[in-house]
């Protein structure tokens, strides 16, 4: 539901209510930070407390824009029988994000400030103005709020952070990309992949830009029904065929597989051996999931002789 990288806990209040000269946070966006800041310093957000830390602790060290925005919900849909997927207008224009990065999200009378990977591309927003969610269902009340209450035109706020993201520019040496997803977390990693067609499309049209290597995705669930985005995925490997590819891994299907997805799905978990045929040395790995995943996939990696240095990850809790 919520994610963040591997980092460590600590933040002063003051740094957690910067405002922004430009744009002021709505009242209710106020409130909720500093609900937040003073539940953070009463309960003492220690290692060695046993109480679930929560997002904007275990983020507090990620990079954070400062500029709070305000959204309202303009689309809600099932991405799963578990998941719901937002579309959000954004009406500030100085409004931005790097594919990959995630948002605090503020709701008017709730304390809890979510914390959600974007899972729509730059591109989206800059076009049209819209940014996207997909939310699992969970007790955790921003998550709760999203499946029990949020209808169209909820207005929200939205504050974009983060370290895990690809934003290649023009003059950078080109790259190729693994992505590696476990469940939910295929979110920032789509955002990434549907950025990577975005770059495509436009060195493509205008024959200059950023020119990205082949991508090549890994994503298991335990079975089909919650791979999130699949048709979208096939439509990209569609329109780009041979440039993103990708391998869907199911570990716990019971039910008969679709002819659509069955030849791209395997039914296991993600080996050392699928991995290894990557391995070069202008190759990135981008890895998003539970952190027992993360963990055995850095395993694998360290195994087949990739430099940490060309390893990125982000944790679902």
């Amino acid at each position: 539901m919520m994610a963040c990288a591997a980092t460590s806990v600590g933040f002063t209040i003051p740094q957690l209510l910067r405002g922004t000269g430009r744009i002021f946070p709505t009242h209710s966006a106020l409130v909720v930070l500093r609900h937040s800041a003073f539940c953070y310093c009463t309960v003492n957000g220690t290692t060695k407390s046993k109480r679930k830390m929560d997002h904007l602790e275990r983020t507090a060290n990620n990079f954070r824009q400062e500029m709070i925005s305000q959204a309202k919900v303009c689309g809600i849909s099932n991405e799963s029988e578990t998941v719901k997927r937002l579309r959000l207008a954004i009406t500030n224009k100085d409004f931005t994000f790097k594919a990959g990065q995630w948002v605090d999200f503020f709701i008017p009378g709730v304390s809890v400030v979510g914390g959600f990977s974007i899972c729509s591309s730059p591109g989206l927003l800059e076009r049209d103005g819209i940014l996207e969610l997909a939310v699992k269902h969970a007790v955790h009340p921003p998550a709760h709020w999203i499946h029990t209450e949020c209808t169209l035109d909820s207005e929200v706020a939205l504050r974009v952070g983060g370290d895990f993201f690809f934003d290649p520019q023009p003059g950078d040496p080109p790259v190729k990309l693994v992505l590696i997803a476990g469940g939910v977390g295929i979110n920032p990693l789509f955002a990434i992949l549907l950025h990577i067609a975005d770059l495509h499309e436009y060195q493509e049209s205008k024959g200059y830009g950023y020119k990205i290597g082949t991508v090549k995705l890994y994503y298991s669930a335990k079975n089909t029904n919650e791979l999130l985005f699949k048709k979208n995925i096939l439509g990209l490997m569609n329109a780009f065929p041979g440039k993103i590819t990708c391998r869907f891994h199911v570990t716990q299907q019971s039910s008969q597989i679709c002819k659509e997805l069955q030849p791209y799905v395997t039914e296991g978990r993600i080996s050392e051996e699928d991995l290894e045929k990557h391995v070069s040395k202008d190759t990135l790995w981008y890895i998003c999931g539970p952190p027992p995943m993360i963990e055995s996939i850095s395993k694998l990696l360290a195994n087949i002789g990739v430099s940490r240095d060309c390893v990125f990850f982000e944790k679902w809790w």
